[in-house]
């Protein structure tokens, strides 16, 4: 996969769920311009979580679950301008190749111009946009949490 050079890794550990705010924040800062992001982890390690804080941080009030059964969760709302403000939520999991993905329509996600977090992205990568930003999420011994962004 293609990675823009001036995107370089940011490592973040985390203690405790409260403190997601400041990862979304070092997100932001990280790469704010970047729409979609690959999310990489063991089950259980935190993706909708993670998902989940993001979209509140945004403003979103709907609820956040693991798009794992639908494939794709669709988050949003009206901005003070009257602009609809969109997240998709995918989860990957269970397709078995690229053409699976293009059947249900992975590519209008990609290229809409709103945030998107992909679960389990390995079938997409040979036809993801050059400006991804992967998100990997480790589960520490203590409970703890540690991100890398890349």
């Amino acid at each position: 996969m293609k990675r823009k050079p001036e995107f370089i890794k940011m490592e973040i550990v985390i203690k405790k769920i409260e403190d997601l705010k400041t990862v979304v924040e070092q997100l932001e800062a990280f790469a704010p311009k970047t729409k979609i992001f690959f999310l990489e982890g063991e089950l259980g390690a935190g993706k909708t979580t993670f998902v989940k804080k993001f979209c509140e941080e945004k403003g979103i009030e709907d609820l956040v679950s693991s798009p794992t059964f639908s494939l794709v969760n669709e988050y949003q709302k009206t901005t003070d301008n009257g602009n609809t403000l969109r997240v998709f939520h995918l989860d990957l999991y269970r397709l078995k190749n690229t053409e699976e993905a293009l059947e249900m329509g992975i590519e209008e996600y990609l290229y809409s111009g709103d945030y998107c977090f992909i679960e389990w992205p390995g079938v997409i990568e040979s036809i993801s946009p050059d400006d991804v930003v992967r998100i990997q999420i480790e589960m520490l011994e203590d409970s703890s949490r540690k991100f890398l962004f890349l």
